[in-house]
């Protein structure tokens, strides 16, 4: 059992609709000197300090106590669109980026995705998990508790296999919640580049199929976008995967308007990632539709687009919000939600509260996790994160800092910077 006292704001979330749509995205539910009770896995009160339901707690639970501290408590990050899954970096592109290379020229010469699938597919699975668990860490340490995780650069049978393989080992040997998401549908291969059609053929017919049989993951994706998959080429993709029973999220809008914001809309996926090119008709499609925008200002930040998704449109026309990192070692290699938090304030004027919604309850809806994820009340599980700042406010206000100095994932303090000297 365990017990948080005295903390400066516990950001609870608690009580709105779910998910969260225009102003309900800054309704925060904000406790000051509040207080949470833990058993097990679940959150069994949260409130005042004074209001602590159980005689002498300090000797009934484990306590950690905000006295002189500042501490913010808020749900743990759920980051809903990770690559986290490679061999090698591409830190060479990032300096033809500096140099103006676009990312289609980058591809266009090698580099880019094909890159990683090379570098990917001689790489061994203990290698592979070697280097995720590594990373692993980083997101716990940064106050991410849950991620979304795309195969992607192995692109043939045996390599996406070899991904979602490793997926799963980790999902039994880490604290982090794992969502795996199959990408077969990332880039064409090289060996594919004469007969795109018989790769689109193998993506259906063999590489979903045996996903889904084997239960491997629990959403398809596809990278809607001119030089990669086609509107129709990913339409017949996803209604595959939708047949084969799994969920749908889609790459759409990043490098140009390509559509793929309206076949999002048509197929009423549950997220539509990135949103950078989208016009007022497609945030009306996707408004009525009920599909999530999920966008990534790291990305946009990091490859110097300067061109970000319409968020205040979005938020505006009452389409859900959610906000996550695109961890990937092409355009975004970062496992930081605080710093994504900053992006989405200064670059895309969303407020402080809008972006903390976004980056939890908004994000777990997206994943289908907001029943036991995304908000601190009562009966939901006990991802909690603690960060040494008094407001809410200051996470992406005092950016470039990792304020989190406890993280706990079903109830079990897995990062505690608080005991360093």
């Amino acid at each position: 059992m365990l017990l948080l006292r005295n903390i400066a704001q516990i950001v609870t979330l608690r009580g709105g609709p779910i998910p969260r749509v225009g102003s309900s995205m800054s309704e925060l539910g904000i406790i000051e000197n509040g207080a949470m009770l833990i058993r097990g896995d679940r959150i069994v009160w949260v409130g005042p300090t004074k209001d602590i339901p159980v005689r002498e707690p300090g000797i009934r639970y484990q306590t950690l106590d905000g006295v002189g501290l500042d501490l913010l408590a808020l749900p743990g990050f759920v980051d809903s669109h990770t690559h986290p899954i490679f061999a090698g970096n591409r830190v060479q592109e990032y300096e033809l980026r500096i140099q103006g290379k676009s990312s289609q020229e980058i591809a266009a010469s090698g580099g880019g995705i094909a890159s990683s699938v090379e570098q990917l597919r001689s790489a061994t699975v203990n290698q592979l998990l070697d280097k995720a668990e590594r990373y692993f860490r980083h997101f716990l340490s940064h106050g991410t508790t849950t991620i979304e995780a795309k195969s992607g650069y192995g692109l043939r049978l045996e390599d996406e296999i070899k991904i979602l393989q490793v997926l799963a080992a980790l999902r039994e040997r880490n604290r982090l919640e794992i969502v795996p998401t199959f990408l077969g549908a990332h880039a064409v291969p090289e060996e594919f580049a004469n007969s795109r059609e018989e790769y689109i053929r193998n993506i259906v017919e063999v590489m979903i199929p045996r996903v889904a049989q084997e239960g491997l993951a629990q959403f398809c994706d596809v990278f809607c976008e001119e030089g990669y998959f086609t509107i129709d080429e990913a339409r017949s993709i996803l209604l595959a995967a939708r047949n084969a029973g799994l969920g749908l999220r889609i790459h759409a809008d990043e490098l140009a308007h390509s559509g793929g914001a309206k076949l999002a809309a048509e197929l009423k996926v549950r997220s539509a990632d990135h949103l950078q090119w989208i016009s007022d008709s497609d945030i009306e499609a996707l408004k009525n539709a009920g599909t999530v925008a999920t966008l990534l200002p790291g990305t946009a930040f990091n490859s110097g687009m300067m061109q970000y998704a319409p968020a205040r449109k979005l938020i505006a026309a009452g389409v859900p919000v959610a906000l996550a990192s695109d961890f990937n070692p092409g355009s975004c290699f970062t496992m930081n939600m605080q710093l994504i938090l900053a992006f989405a304030c200064t670059q895309m004027r969303m407020t402080p509260a809008e972006a903390i919604t976004a980056a939890t309850i908004n994000s777990a809806y997206s994943l289908g996790l907001a029943d036991r994820l995304g908000t601190l009340e009562e009966g939901k599980q006990a991802d909690i994160v603690l960060m040494d700042v008094p407001d809410y406010r200051e996470l992406p206000y005092f950016f470039g800092v990792n304020h989190c100095v406890v993280t706990i994932k079903k109830g079990n303090i897995v990062i505690n910077r608080l005991e360093q000297p």
